[in-house]
Order: C-alpha cells, then sequence, then structure tokens
C-alpha cells in the first residue's frame, strides 16, 4: 500500500507552510508590495515604464500558469497512478493521441501570443520621436561615460544635430569612475540619446527609466525617450568591458527646465564646451590611469 501520513502530522505541515507566508506578507510595507505587484522591477520614471512593466507582469501572470499546470498535472499523476501494493504492474501505454497534441500545440500557442505582446510592446518603445526637444550623445568608453548635450535649446542653439565643436551651445559632462559623472534631464521633455563607443561593447541601463540598450563600437544606436518623475537615478553599465566595468557607473538627475537650464550654463561657465563628438574620446581612461598612478606613491 501507498504511504498515508496521519491526518495530525498533514495538518501541521499545512499550517508550517501557510503561517510564515502569512507572516510574510504581513511584514511588507505597502512600497514593498508595490514592488512585488511590479514584479522587482523599480518604479518607473519614463514614458515606456507602464509599458514595459505590464509586459513583465503578464510575463510572471503566464509563467506561474503555466507552472501550477505543469506541477498540478505531476502531483495528480503522482497520486492518481502511485503504486496501491507490491506486485501490481502499471499499464504499458506506448502512446496518447491527444496528449501528443496538446503538449506540440499548447507551447506553440503560447510562444506565439508572448511574440506577438513583444514585438507590440518594442515598436511602441522603439518608435522615433521626429523633433525631439533635447539631442544628447552619449560616449561610453573604458571606463565611465561622457554625456555631450548637443547645440541645446535651453543654450540659445537650435537643438540641430551638429558636431558644436567650438560652439557655446554645445557642453558636455566627463566622468571616470573615481568621479562619476551626472547626467541632467528635464521632465517632461523628449530626450533623443545617441550611443557611440570608441572601445568596446558597453551598455546604458538605467533601471528607473525600464529601458537598456547596447553602446556597440562603429555603430551608432539612438532611441528616445521622455523623463516623468523628478528625482535622481543611478545608471550603469550592463555589458562586462574590461577590468573596471564595476565601476563604470552614473547618476541621473531629472530637475525642471529651469534648473535643467541652469545645469547647462554651470558647464559652460566651467569651461565644458565645444567637445568634439567624435568616438576617439579617451579621457575618462586616461583619468583612471592617473588615479592609478597616484595611488601607487
Amino acid at each position: 500500500m501507498g504511504l498515508k501520513l496521519p491526518k495530525r502530522l498533514r495538518t501541521a505541515g499545512v499550517w508550517a507552510l501557510v503561517v510564515p507566508a502569512l507572516l510574510f506578507l504581513g511584514a511588507c510595507s505597502p512600497d514593498d508590495r508595490e514592488t512585488w505587484e511590479r514584479g522587482a522591477i523599480p518604479e518607473g520614471a519614463s514614458n515606456h515604464s507602464d509599458n514595459i512593466i505590464t509586459l513583465w507582469q503578464w510575463t510572471w501572470v503566464a509563467a506561474l500558469a503555466t507552472g501550477v499546470l505543469v506541477w498540478g498535472l505531476i502531483f495528480y499523476v503522482l497520486i492518481k497512478y502511485r503504486r496501491r501494493s507490491a506486485d501490481e504492474i502499471p499499464v504499458q501505454t506506448r502512446y496518447n493521441l491527444p496528449m501528443e497534441i496538446l503538449y506540440t500545440i499548447a507551447p506553440v500557442v503560447m510562444v506565439l501570443v508572448f511574440f506577438f505582446f513583444v514585438v507590440e510592446s518594442q515598436n511602441e518603445v522603439n518608435a522615433d520621436v521626429d523633433d525631439p526637444d533635447h539631442v544628447i550623445k552619449v560616449v561610453g568608453q573604458q571606463w565611465s561615460w561622457t554625456f555631450n548635450y548637443v547645440d541645446d535649446s535651453a543654450l540659445g542653439g537650435s537643438g540641430d544635430e551638429a558636431n558644436c565643436e567650438g560652439s557655446d551651445t554645445c557642453v558636455f559632462e566627463p566622468g571616470t569612475p573615481a568621479n562619476l559623472p551626472t547626467l541632467v534631464l528635464p521632465v517632461g521633455e523628449s530626450v533623443r540619446f545617441e550611443l557611440s563607443s570608441p572601445d568596446v561593447i558597453h551598455s546604458f541601463w538605467v533601471p528607473a527609466f525600464t529601458y537598456k540598450m547596447d553602446v556597440i563600437p562603429g555603430r551608432d544606436n539612438y532611441f528616445n525617450m521622455t523623463p516623468e518623475r523628478e528625482g535622481t537615478f543611478a545608471g550603469k553599465c550592463t555589458e562586462l568591458c574590461g577590468t573596471y566595468h564595476s565601476r563604470m557607473l552614473f547618476d541621473v538627475k531629472v530637475v525642471s527646465a529651469e534648473e535643467y537650464a541652469a545645469e547647462l550654463e554651470r558647464l559652460r561657465d566651467e569651461g565644458n564646451v565645444g567637445l568634439a563628438l567624435g568616438a576617439e574620446q579617451t579621457t575618462t581612461q586616461s583619468g583612471l590611469e592617473t588615479e592609478e598612478t597616484e595611488g601607487s606613491e
């Protein structure tokens, strides 16, 4: 006969699972519960966030539903067809056509549905903006970032894409691993990010913007995004790019339009003007080497 646990022991086992779960859920603050509802994704701060978070939530729903179905069938079979006597021989089934159709067609349908919603979200997130309010050229190099505010209208420029070398309407914010750069963005205004690299592959990611894009040498990637919430957010490189990859960090400040213009004025007053925007920038790497040399001395 199959093993049958005493009723008291089964009841104790159920409570051993239920009580910790209830205590865990009861200890969660409202912010923690919202984080769990988002699937552990940070609270969104861009116009892309809601789309991506919704897709992520429904992906979890589909995954959990699949898990419940699969594990339910496994336990059903374990109980229904368990051996009831020592000499029992289970029924030998060569094939089951309905079951084979189910486990062939069902995954294909799931993948097609998932593919449809992924492509739909991707097209919406990657949609071009014909006339963005601002253009920022992001250069990722070993091992930091340079943010170039191209001919920005906040400094009296036309907003056109240009090299801006020698122009006082093009300012930049360089950084080193020891002195993290800060990317300043105006809330509620569209920004076109143009990404380039002079050395190896990097990846530009701000978790709060719920968007990431690779920075590839010889290929200028770009995307459009509108910050929708003021605050300071962390950014990082998410592509292993060398010895100091873990130190390739930056900050993002989303501020009002007035504060944004003031920050660009500050960069101009500090002399960060007219940077050539080609892929030959190597300021951060030399800054790191200087730092290491001083440290060794």
